[in-house]
């Protein structure tokens, strides 16, 4: 018996996999992008830094949830499969996009409405974090040995679309409406957008197949893998992957997500200036990542990791002091 999918079954998984993937990131990048519009609504005092500091607070919160999100997914899909992890984080990601979308102001419901923007950024921290590690090891399970690192990169360029779509989503709005219709109502529109998105993903990944690793695993009755069991048995890879995934996730939101608001308040670049600068950046990245991944099928991934990490180091002081000083 065949214990890889068809190369057709194997494509339509992937594109499964990591389409849940692209909604839980631009629902994530939505927030950012959209706090300069919806913060008044549920922060009404101190001026329009203190409130933007608040709704930066709740981003964090997020944060917060994201590692504890990751720990329980996984739990979760080593006992239930891969493919219903995947569908229950998205189903979660629905429920914070739409509690956003919908929920009433400060000036309606009083303290309630940070309290409840607060819930809804948890349920989205615990569904971005169940989703990262559930759809890394979905993909990788069905991209097979030799095109592992290729397949594997598209959970980071579905990643990169899901803020390409958000900041597009921004700059159409910013466009097309008026600044006080954003500011009343239209900030509302991503959020319905992101729910109406994961509602479609759920009906995907309900017809996906379950990895074939999970089934062999399942059958054989392996004893299942304990979190202490990492840093028991393997703790200089265990802390290792913590270090890269570190450095690597720092390096990702300090030219990503910071960096429209560097180019605005260091650099002196006009908003809609700055968001497009980092869209084309996010371009080049977004066609860089399926590169790398088939470079590291070759090369190996160690080697690719010395580019990337030596490179990343070599390149940030002298990237951000350049552009901090640039006009043009």
């Amino acid at each position: 018996m065949s214990t890889a999918p068809a190369a057709s079954h194997r494509l339509r998984n992937i594109i499964g996999g990591s389409a849940g993937n692209l909604v839980e990131w631009y629902d994530w990048f939505a927030y950012s992008s959209f706090a300069l519009y919806f913060a008044p609504h549920f922060f009404p005092k101190g001026d329009q830094t203190a409130q933007l500091l608040q709704a930066a607070a709740i981003f964090a919160v997020g944060f917060l949830a994201r590692p504890l999100g990751a720990w329980l997914m996984g739990l979760y899909a080593d006992r239930a499969g891969r493919k219903t992890a995947l569908t229950a984080a998205v189903a979660l990601m629905c429920g914070g996009s739409l509690i956003i979308a919908v929920l009433p102001s400060y000036e309606t419901i009083g303290v309630a409405a940070p309290i409840l923007l607060v819930v809804a950024r948890i349920l989205q921290g615990l569904s971005v974090g169940g989703e990262y590690g559930a759809s890394a090891t979905y993909l990788s399970e069905m991209a097979g040995k030799r095109r592992r690192g290729f397949w594997s990169s598209f959970q980071f360029v579905t990643m990169v679309m899901g803020q390409l779509i958000a900041l597009g989503l921004l700059s159409l709005l910013q466009t097309t409406m008026t600044q006080p219709d954003l500011e009343a109502w239209g900030w509302r529109i991503p959020f319905f957008i992101g729910a109406a998105m994961a509602v479609v993903v759920f009906w995907i990944r309900a017809r996906m197949d379950e990895s074939q690793s999970y089934e062999n695993s399942k059958a054989s009755g392996a004893e299942r893998a304990r979190t202490m069991m990492l840093f028991m048995h393997y703790p200089k890879q265990t802390f290792t992957i913590f270090g890269f995934t570190a450095g690597g996730s720092l390096a990702f939101y300090a030219f990503t997500t910071y960096m429209p608001k560097f180019l605005t308040g260091t650099a002196g670049f006009p908003g809609p200036t700055a968001t497009g600068i980092t869209a084309a950046a996010l371009v080049v990245y977004l066609f860089a990542l399926p590169f790398f991944g088939w470079l590291s099928d070759h090369w190996g991934r160690k080697a690719t990791l010395f580019i990337a990490f030596g490179g990343g180091a070599l390149a940030a002081y002298p990237a951000l002091s350049i552009i901090a000083g640039t006009q043009s």
